[in-house]
């Protein structure tokens, strides 16, 4: 297992236990070949995506019968014209949206077998997706949450957000002290993002019961929300066949692996997780994307 007692990454090794800063500035290069979720680009000027709204804007809809109140300037006299009513022409308006991106730094995060730390994944991952906004013309906010802190950070436009956020990755152990779950960060990610936001969630999802789901469906009814699960594959399936030393630098833990039924059990429990999260997407309308510890995350995203 991958060992934290260094707390300031300074080799290779390091960065695959703590991520730095300079890790996540230099993946604007690699951040402007992805697309952000589900949504078009249209125009850098005025944000990447059109918007559900409908109004004064850049992107012709419809047009429709004329109504009392209506915007004389928007006439569609063509179609007037031909059709002898008068009619009013509907626009799309092109703006930017909020994209919210959690990240789940709790205990179980650090860990790995193999590869990188889970947090270390799932700072890169936030990493890309903050560049790609920010290349979109999108504002940026987050949330970082640990065992004992949680820090949020409202969207705001530019590369001065995207740096605020990434400060926000690398700190440790600071925020107000609060003892916190997994569902309590999800209360309070409901009530910090703004409805029309595209929400991005990465974490493990350890601890993600029943009892938080409707903060879910809460965030899922008004927001593009996307689940991304971290895992190591040890998590998904343990090695067969002899003994194994597990340790996080204050316990040690050995495990006996020539136990198939054990084996099978173990492999059956995180299928169920996996299975869990994939319903749960799809019931809520929700987008579902798996990374482990070895994984490309720029092809994870892909």
């Amino acid at each position: 297992m991958l060992s934290n007692k260094t707390d300031t990454p300074s080799s290779a090794a390091d960065e695959r236990v703590a991520v730095s800063l300079k890790s996540l500035v230099d993946l604007a290069r690699t951040a402007g070949s992805l697309k952000l979720h589900r949504w078009s680009i249209r125009s850098r000027q005025t944000g990447g995506y059109v918007s559900r709204s409908k109004g004064r804007g850049m992107e012709f809809d419809e047009a429709r019968l004329y109504q009392p109140g209506d915007d004389i300037r928007s006439i569609d006299w063509r179609v007037t014209a031909r059709t002898g009513k008068t009619h009013t022409k509907l626009f799309r308006e092109e703006r930017e949206r909020p994209v919210f991106i959690a990240v789940d730094k709790r205990m179980a995060m650090q860990f790995a077998t193999r590869g990188v730390f889970k947090s270390v994944q799932a700072a890169k991952l936030a990493g890309l997706l903050a560049w790609t906004a920010q290349q979109h013309g999108d504002r940026i906010g987050g949330q970082v949450f640990s065992d004992s802190t949680c820090m949020e950070m409202k969207p705001q436009h530019g590369r001065h957000a995207v740096l605020r956020f990434f400060h926000s990755l690398v700190q440790t152990g600071e925020g107000h002290p609060v003892e916190f779950n997994f569902e309590l960060g999800l209360a309070r990610l409901s009530q910090h993002a703004r409805p029309g936001s595209l929400i991005y969630i990465i974490s493990d999802f350890r601890g993600l019961e029943s009892n938080a789901e409707h903060h879910l469906r809460r965030l899922a009814q008004h927001n593009d929300v996307v689940l991304i699960q971290v895992y190591d594959p040890l998590e998904s399936s343990l090695p067969s066949g002899g003994h194994f030393r597990l340790t996080d630098s204050r316990r040690d833990v050995v495990i006996d692996t020539r136990d198939r039924n054990r084996l099978s059990d173990y492999q059956q429990r995180f299928n169920a997780r996996c299975r869990y999260l994939e319903n749960l997407a799809k019931k809520f309308r929700m987008t579902f994307i798996q990374c482990s510890t070895v994984q490309d995350p720029v092809q994870s995203l892909r």
